[in-house]
């Protein structure tokens, strides 16, 4: 684009499209690929590239002590995302391939397989096509810091890098009681995780090397090398308590995984905010407004707006203000879709209010072709609606409003002329409230990546939640 021209009239479908099909993320991708592996034919290689369409699979590595879990963390992890788990053994296992013989060969002598074989059959693996289009899982590689950083030359990135950390007294109890299932290759604990199966239990298998000064010698040669390991990935490690129940550390492990990083694309916020009246949205969209200089768009405001500036929408609204009915949602829609495609709101984002109400607002908003990108619920009880809404009072003469509860009155006089807005009436509230919650669990279910708030607590920490929602990446719910 000609930078003179600014301010550039971009239409809001081409930021949209960008965002929703992640063009920024992509672009990058095929960039660092193009740099990893220098192909001849960069044209083909990026088509093909975009044919496998695997950039978003698990690529993980769980690092940790002896007796930390990193095992069964990982094979649970393999088994919730249909991923691959490589371990040194599997890799050495592998049949049909000269490079694994060879480090079969070795480990049987040394037990240990040289740094250039490990790193030789991980590449091996990782081309095989289950890797490619399903990720992959590395359990305790890379053992060294020289490991990590010929990995890393190779081109073997990690998306999330997993640290289990507990004390080294804790490590060997564990470590004594462990058991393995020659079958399945499930690991048990004589105290902690015994399996209920008599069957299971005959056939479980004392594994070698775990006695309290093998474990401990294990230890000390970890705390050496981890610390060297660590640094090469410093954005995207996650230590995690390993001296808590297994599934504790299984869901951490699982959360974080889910989770991606902050992305360097672009990023317009288009903010919806859905909750009953007196929920609290038009105070946490005034928030988010001023901190984030987004616009901020309420629906009521917008309409009282287009009513006295008599415009052409105006019109059409003052006989349904005048006999205080519903507004036609056709032209809400209108009015609504016109103030979001001005050039102020496509550019600096903006965050929605009083619309959608219901799941056909809800189609209708995006049929406009304005999709919020972050989309948050603010859950009250009715009890603190009732609360806030129903003792509300307005001065008729200073036009100052009060509450009897969070701000009454200073004096008497001013108390005694204090009115009460028809719409904050109790049966009123009950109703609108009603309302919501029987439409909510469709919005819900249409705007799949909302985030539910509770929103009767303070209301800077109600903005510390929604704030956080914005400005980290959504989780992946499925993988």
């Amino acid at each position: 684009m000609d930078a003179t021209s600014a301010p550039h009239r971009i239409p809001p479908e081409m930021p949209l499209y960008g965002e929703t099909n992640h063009v920024f993320e992509m672009m990058q991708n095929m960039l660092e690929q193009l740099l990893i592996h220098q192909p001849q034919d960069p044209i083909t290689f990026m088509i093909d590239h975009l044919h496998r369409d695997n950039d978003n699979v698990p690529r993980i590595v769980i690092l940790g002590p002896p007796a930390s879990g990193k095992t069964t963390i990982a094979m649970w992890l393999r088994k919730h995302l249909n991923s691959n788990l490589l371990t040194v053994e599997n890799l050495i296992a592998k049949e049909y391939s000269p490079q694994a013989a060879a480090a079969r060969k070795h480990y049987q002598k040394m037990k240990f397989v040289p740094s250039t074989l490990l790193i030789g059959l991980i590449e091996e693996r990782l081309s095989d096509e289950d890797c490619v289009q399903r990720g992959w899982i590395l359990d305790g590689i890379p053992e060294t810091r020289e490991q990590a950083l010929v990995i890393q030359t190779r081109g073997i990135i990690p998306r999330h890098v997993i640290m289990l950390s507990a004390p080294d007294t804790v490590l060997i109890e564990r470590n004594l009681g462990k058991r393995v299932d020659p079958q399945t290759g499930e690991i048990y604990h004589t105290t902690f995780d015994w399996p209920p199966a008599s069957e299971v239990q005959n056939r479980l298998v004392v594994p070698e090397g775990i006695s309290e000064l093998e474990t401990a010698q294990k230890l000390l040669e970890h705390h050496r090398s981890i610390v060297r390991i660590l640094p090469s990935y410093p954005k995207i490690l996650k230590v995690i308590s390993a001296d808590q129940p297994c599934v504790d550390v299984f869901y951490q492990a699982l959360t974080y995984v889910q989770t991606n990083h902050r992305s360097n694309a672009p990023f317009t916020p288009r903010v919806l905010l859905c909750g009953p009246a007196g929920s609290g949205k038009s105070l946490q969209a005034a928030l988010l407004a001023q901190k984030y200089s987004l616009l901020n768009v309420g629906c009521g405001q917008l309409l009282k707006e287009a009513v006295a500036e008599n415009s052409r929408y105006g019109q059409d609204i003052r006989p349904f203000f005048e006999k205080e009915i519903a507004v036609p949602d056709s032209i809400v829609a209108k009015v609504l879709g016109q103030r979001l495609s001005q050039h102020d709101c496509v550019q600096r984002g903006w965050v929605l209010h009083g619309f959608p109400r219901d799941l056909d607002q809800a189609h209708l908003l995006d049929h406009l072709g304005h999709k919020p990108n972050r989309v948050f619920f603010l859950n009250v009880p009715l009890d603190s609606i009732i609360e806030r809404l129903t003792l509300r009072r307005t001065d008729p003469v200073t036009g100052e409003r009060y509450h009897l509860m969070y701000k009454p009155p200073p004096t008497m006089e001013i108390q005694a002329r204090l009115l009460q807005n028809p719409k904050d009436a109790e049966e009123r509230v009950k109703f609108k409230m009603d309302l919501f919650y029987r439409n909510s669990p469709e919005l819900e279910k249409f705007y799949r990546q909302a985030i539910t708030i509770n929103g009767d607590q303070d209301p800077y920490t109600v903005f510390e939640y929604i704030e956080s929602g914005i400005i980290r990446p959504l989780p992946n719910k499925v993988l």
